[in-house]
């Protein structure tokens, strides 16, 4: 892959998603901070997920149509000048209807970097590898891109906690509007934007029908990894009641990198599992293993517990994680791969976002004994759905 796409590429898409994971904890940051109510910070997130998750696919899909480079650089420009403007309408006495709006089409305008990168490699592999070096390749390949996924989802609300506290609460909103529009833009002016899967037809027409990316088999990944940044939105949340009842709220951006970089480490780890341990079965016993460390999370009666319990749910979060995007990209009906890896990106953003509004209003109006029960709630989303994932997955011997 380095040989066919180049060293920078891997770095621009790096530095290119890093915004997307400051949007939803930026947002909140700001909204908390100029409006002085976490409630409506949660529901602004939320807003921003709700966007992405209704307009998300649809750009996924129109750059599998007419390519990825028009849509990322409308995406870039449009989402920078989002960003800028959201922190003009925070500050001025616009009404909470217009906050939420201007929530919902950052959001909206969010450049899908992530699925975008993981399509344009898929592509480039199944069209430019021998078929024996694929099966090895995509796994690698979906192992360094969740990896890379996981440090920023973990770097990137740590870089907005450093920004808002030692600058101000607007700085990661302004930061993130400068990086898309640079990295980004650079990103979708990179040559392998060009690439278009061959299966698509003289007039960008795909040769499987728009019905099959709602089967069962491909919609029971998205509920999954829905589940999946459910949890990263409510252990984030989690944390920082956590951490706030001892007096240290600033301290759970570290404790959530304990989970993190964990997580990321096992990723990449999963391009070297055997090829007999199968993709449903890998979901099972990783998802199994993010259950038992969510129960941990939940009844942790000190710091140290908590991090004991972290470490444990990042052996399990990150070779879930990759595991699904494999499932996505093996069901990804024939020229609409940037369509559902925009689909399973967007999960991850919208459970985000649902899973911290939840969570902080029940820290807020129950307790934080009640925001520790969700990340649970969001392991048993991710192990539900595996299940079903296996009862669905013919056994082949």
């Amino acid at each position: 892959m380095f040989r066919l796409v180049g060293l920078p590429y891997f770095l621009i898409a790096f530095v290119a998603r890093l915004p997307f994971a400051m949007m939803v904890v930026g947002v909140l940051t700001l909204v908390v901070t100029a409006r002085g109510s976490l409630s409506v910070g949660g529901l602004t997130s939320a807003a921003v997920g709700a966007g992405t998750a209704l307009i998300g696919p649809f750009l996924g899909a129109a750059a599998d149509r007419f390519g990825q480079r028009p849509v990322l650089v409308a995406s870039a420009v449009l989402n920078s000048a989002m960003l800028a403007a959201f922190a003009f309408v925070v500050y001025s006495p616009a009404s909470f209807t217009l906050v939420l709006l201007a929530g919902f089409a950052i959001g909206a305008t969010a450049p899908q970097v992530s699925p975008m990168s993981r399509s344009r490699l898929v592509t480039i592999i199944d069209e430019r590898m021998p078929q024996a070096q694929r099966p090895r390749t995509t796994s690698a390949t979906m192992s360094y891109e969740s990896a890379a996924d996981e440090t920023v989802f973990v770097f990137g609300p740590f870089l907005v906690g450093i920004l808002a506290s030692f600058i101000a609460p607007w700085v990661p909103i302004a930061a993130a509007s400068a990086l898309t529009l640079i990295f980004v833009g650079a990103f979708a002016l990179h040559p392998t934007a060009r690439h278009v899967s061959i299966t698509r037809g003289a007039d960008g027409a795909a040769p499987s029908a728009v019905s099959e990316l709602f089967r069962p088999a491909l919609l029971v990944v998205v509920v999954g990894i829905f589940g999946v940044g459910l949890f990263f939105g409510t252990t984030l949340t989690a944390l920082t009641a956590f951490m706030a009842d001892r007096g240290a709220p600033e301290q759970a951006g570290l404790l959530y990198g304990v989970m993190g970089i964990g997580s990321a480490l096992l990723a990449l780890g999963v391009a070297w599992l055997p090829v007999r341990f199968s993709l449903h079965a890998r979901w099972l016993v990783f998802g199994s293993i993010f259950l038992i460390g969510s129960v941990l999370v939940a009844t942790a009666p000190s710091v140290g517990m908590m991090i004991v319990a972290l470490a444990l749910l990042g052996i399990g979060v990150g070779p879930t994680l990759v595991t699904q995007y494999s499932l996505g990209a093996a069901r990804s009906p024939l020229g609409r791969s940037a369509t559902v890896m925009t689909m399973l990106g967007s999960g991850v953003v919208v459970g985000q976002a649902v899973g911290a509004a939840v969570t902080g209003e029940l820290a807020e109006s129950i307790g934080t004994h009640a925001a520790l029960l969700m990340p649970l709630v969001a392991s048993a989303v991710v192990v539900g759905a595996g299940i079903v994932n296996r009862l669905l997955t013919p056994i082949q011997r």
